[in-house]
């Protein structure tokens, strides 16, 4: 659906099913450079078993217009001031690899507002090399293939996707070509900037999953496990072989897991 926030008309997904704002909130919040699309499987599962889901796109992405955020502090803002324009008293945020980071800190600066959390693929703090900071201002196209073959893991540069007649890498290239060209750049940069992930997610009381890949090269499973420890009340779950790409690579997992994690909160 279309909503307008700070002047800003922006693309919101809901699973297939109109969005309650007094139903059970989800709010899945996609990493640097993706957009909705990470989430196909995950907002339909979750909104045809319950539950209100709201996939925004950023500015800047996927659907979304507007210049792209530049600070992690901005998005969380950001997030809470779209709970507050739809009426949305509470919700659970589920972030992915960047969307870590902005959930981690909306909990830890509006914790009334921020029900519980769900953690895929992240970390405390996500750096960019500058290698690949310039790549994503001065050759956007090569940056994205790199990332899209680094997200990935083993099984997934097999070919053997979850939706029949796709391809892992194809797919994530397009996710990442449909979106603003200075967004990923603006990604990098917002990740580079966030200092502070520590101290947020030790203030964290909210209950917690964290969802981690064996095989992550974008943020390595050893990050991730720091994480959950940082946070008082955690559950740590490891997908083995799986790469960074977790809600696309091995949704059912996922899936599976995040219907344990909510149903026992």
């Amino acid at each position: 659906m279309k909503h307008n926030l700070h002047g800003t008309q922006i693309h919101l997904a809901t699973g297939g099913r109109d969005f309650d704002p007094a139903g059970d909130v989800l709010v899945m919040l996609h990493g640097s450079g993706q957009n909705h699309l990470s989430w196909i499987l995950q907002s339909r599962h979750f909104a045809h078993h319950g539950y209100s889901v709201l996939v925004p796109d950023f500015p800047g992405h996927g659907l979304s217009e507007g210049a792209p955020l530049e600070t992690i502090e901005d998005m969380a803002a950001w997030v809470i001031d779209l709970l507050n324009s739809l009426g949305v008293k509470t919700a659970c945020l589920v972030g992915h690899s960047q969307g870590c980071l902005v959930t981690i800190e909306a909990a830890a600066s509006h914790p009334d507002r921020i029900t519980h959390l769900v953690l895929i693929a992240g970390a405390m703090a996500i750096p960019v090399n500058e290698v690949l900071l310039d790549m994503s201002d001065q050759a956007l196209e090569k940056a994205i293939a790199m990332l899209t073959s680094f997200g990935h893991g083993p099984d997934a540069h097999k070919y053997d996707h979850s939706l029949p007649g796709h391809s892992f890498i194809d797919f994530g290239k397009r996710v990442m070509a449909i979106n603003n060209r200075a967004a990923l750049k603006a990604d990098f940069t917002a990740c580079n900037k966030y200092s502070h992930g520590s101290t947020a997610a030790a203030s964290i009381r909210q209950p917690t999953l964290c969802l981690l890949a064996q095989k992550d090269r974008n943020t390595p499973l050893k990050f991730g496990k720091m994480m959950a420890e940082a946070i008082n009340d955690c559950t740590l779950e490891i997908i083995n072989n799986a790469g960074h790409m977790l809600p696309v690579e091995r949704p059912l997992a996922v899936n599976a897991a995040m219907r344990d994690f909510l149903g026992n909160r």
